[in-house]
């Protein structure tokens, strides 16, 4: 039997035993060694959806995953049993013309970790696809290898984005995955990345990380004249908010031809399509992604990333709850760890 954190209802979390799940064919069994909390995992928390994905029974939340592999299924002949791994936590159909294309992120019948009604990783055990199982070098920790599922969020923002030597970068918002966009925009050479938060604690934070410069969101006006005195206009934006006033800020603050990646997700928000068409910019979405594990354990693991920095506080399984509470006791909190096993 294993111990698993359930989400019963919003504001509800019960420690359950369960069965320990077994590999099938192509799978691997992974001992849970960290899960960091993402924000998906808090508004499920709260609220019980995220948009168009919604509750309808317990469960288990917890998708930024690393652990050992502790049995492998039938026809796995890698990752062996002992091996360290960052856990890519989808599964996709592989069938699909999604799947077909590479676009396996994209496939319409994807089991993502802690995705209704898919279980996630606030678990002793989770059973993956082998594939899906990455191999870390001793270099990172455990935690760091968690961490790589939100860093592969910024790298494949950055390459929807093509930023490279020279991009003059804003990324509007200084929560982890703004930061984790920050040090990819960085790592692939752009010349200036200028952040943008209503937290003054949050652009300190940004600062440290190497932000060319932070800005203060809260007037949009003095906000944008800000961006402009030090990108001119920006080649690139990376918005990672989802809030109205933020998204309004990254389009006015557009060069020409420039091009704005829509990374945070929320409520709903409108475009000024007017600048869109008359600056002829290109605004594109970005959702979780594909291919990019094996890119983000390299960059973390030569240490262009900090990842490790970025963890506030530990927890036990146990104390799910307190690690899902984490960002409202402290506005510096980024990133709160369960570790739901060791050994």
């Amino acid at each position: 039997m294993q111990r698993v954190a359930v989400l019963t209802e919003p504001d509800h979390v019960e420690l359950e035993e369960r069965e320990v799940p077994e590999p099938g064919p192509g799978q691997v069994q992974v001992a849970v060694r960290a899960v960091s909390v993402c924000g998906s995992d808090v508004h499920y928390y709260d609220h019980g959806r995220i948009g168009g994905f919604v509750m309808h029974g317990p469960l288990v939340l917890g998708h930024e995953t690393s652990g050992v592999v502790s049995a492998v299924g039938p026809g796995v002949a890698a990752p062996a049993v002992g091996t360290r791994v960052a856990v890519e936590p989808q599964a996709e159909c592989g069938r699909c013309e999604q799947c077909r294309r590479g676009r396996y992120h994209l496939c319409p019948d994807i089991a993502f970790f802690a995705t209704p009604p898919v279980d996630g990783s606030f678990a002793q055990y989770v059973v993956i696809p082998a594939h899906r199982a990455h191999p870390v070098p001793d270099s990172l920790s455990d935690e760091a290898a968690a961490l790589v599922e939100p860093l592969s969020v910024a790298l494949h923002a950055a390459g929807k984005a093509d930023i490279g030597p020279g991009t003059r970068v804003l990324v509007s918002g200084a929560g982890p995955v703004g930061l984790l966009c920050l040090q990819v925009a960085l790592a692939r050479g752009a010349s200036a990345v200028v952040v943008t938060d209503v937290m003054a604690l949050r652009r300190e934070v940004a600062a440290e990380y190497g932000a060319t410069a932070t800005v203060d969101a809260n007037d949009h006006d003095t906000a944008l004249t800000a961006v402009g005195d030090v990108l001119g206009q920006a080649d690139v934006v990376l918005e990672c908010t989802g809030v109205q006033p933020a998204v309004d800020l990254a389009v006015a603050a557009t060069a020409p031809a420039a091009t704005v990646v829509l990374v945070g997700t929320g409520a709903s928000v409108t475009l000024p399509l007017d600048v869109v068409q008359a600056r002829e910019l290109v605004v594109k979405g970005t959702f979780r992604y594909a291919h990019v594990y094996p890119a983000a354990i390299g960059l973390a693991a030569c240490g262009r990333i900090r990842l490790d920095a970025m963890v506030t506080s530990h927890h036990p399984l146990e104390d799910a709850v307190g690690a899902l509470l984490a960002a409202r006791r402290d506005p510096l909190a980024l990133k709160a760890v369960v570790h739901p096993t060791y050994g």
